[in-house]
């Protein structure tokens, strides 16, 4: 036992040792932590540079996206109360990959930090727990609180509009009257940028009431404002916006053009896919990828259609 402490002490003491190489392969050692683990991570941090920290934290979140069976939730729960802002907001990021309602307390402390960028990735990744609030997936008490917090965020005059935005986004999931007040305001909204999340937030509403007014941006002169509309479309599930989406597909921006194919990929439907297969063809690499994704995705949903749909 005495051996395999001294070699994980090495182990995690050469992770923040900045004169040796980083590689994944040691970073495995930081996943699913026990405390003893944790003193060792603790000791090995207090001596490292904030360069090093911040390489690691780094490598962690996208070990963290792309492994699911690796845990390094403890270490990102340890580094919120790091003094450095891009630490703790890095640390919410790898965050955001957790579905455990025990980790919204921390995010919730997180979402009234004195930097706005750590307010804004909290919010935004307060997101997820309001979609599962919304679906029954977690406790009542907990979908009120986040509820509650995000409110407060909208609700604050002296608030950032960033942190306001990603709040407002956060919070659409709920099907509460409050909610679509907010996202309506928001959408008359003359700052592009709000509007813009508001027509996000419609997407994320998943309420058909939303499907005129997302139909009609799809016009928009603004390109932010058509790039959302698209997605939200998508999310809708919206036959009715099919033709325009494939009018879209030759929008001017790369960005609308692939948001639209990707929408009709959700949508699907015999016109959707006739449209998709077309494109699919298409001499620009660019075009043939987001197509063939798109038909990938409108044959998924097919295949898992439930019997009798």
């Amino acid at each position: 036992m005495a051996k395999k402490s001294r070699s994980q002490k090495q182990d995690i003491s050469e992770i923040f040792d900045s004169s040796k190489p980083l590689a994944d392969s040691k970073l495995l050692y930081l996943s699913n932590l026990n405390d003893e683990g944790m003193k060792l991570l603790q000791q090995a941090w207090v001596r490292a540079d904030m360069e090093r920290k911040l390489k690691v934290l780094t490598s962690l979140v996208h070990l963290n996206e792309t492994h699911l069976k690796l845990d390094f939730s403890r270490v990102f729960v340890f580094c919120l109360a790091e003094p450095d802002e891009a630490i703790r907001t890095q640390s919410i990021v790898g965050l955001k990959a957790e579905e455990d309602h025990i980790f919204i307390p921390h995010l919730l402390r997180a979402l009234e930090d004195t930097s706005a960028k750590v307010r804004t990735a909290a919010a935004t990744a307060l997101g997820a727990f309001a979609l599962q609030g919304e679906l029954g997936e977690i406790p009542r008490q907990y979908t009120d609180r986040v509820y509650m917090a995000l409110l407060k965020v909208i609700d604050n005059k002296n608030e950032a509009a960033e942190v306001k935005r990603r709040a407002l986004e956060a919070i659409a999931p709920l099907s509460l009257p409050r909610v679509k007040e907010i996202i309506e305001k928001a959408y008359h909204s003359n700052d592009v940028k709000l509007k813009a999340s508001a027509i996000y937030a419609m997407g994320r509403n998943c309420d058909p009431v939303w499907l005129t007014n997302l139909v009609a941006e799809l016009n928009s002169e603004q390109t932010e404002i058509r790039y959302e509309a698209a997605n939200a479309c998508g999310e809708l599930a919206a036959e009715e916006a099919v033709p325009h989406l494939i009018d879209l597909t030759r929008d001017s921006d790369a960005k609308v053009q692939e948001a639209a194919m990707r929408a009709l990929g959700e949508i699907g439907g015999e016109e959707a896919k006739q449209a998709l297969d077309k494109l699919a063809r298409s001499p620009q690499p660019r075009i043939r990828k987001a197509a063939k994704s798109a038909l990938k995705e409108l044959q998924f949903c097919q295949d898992h259609l439930p019997l009798g749909s």
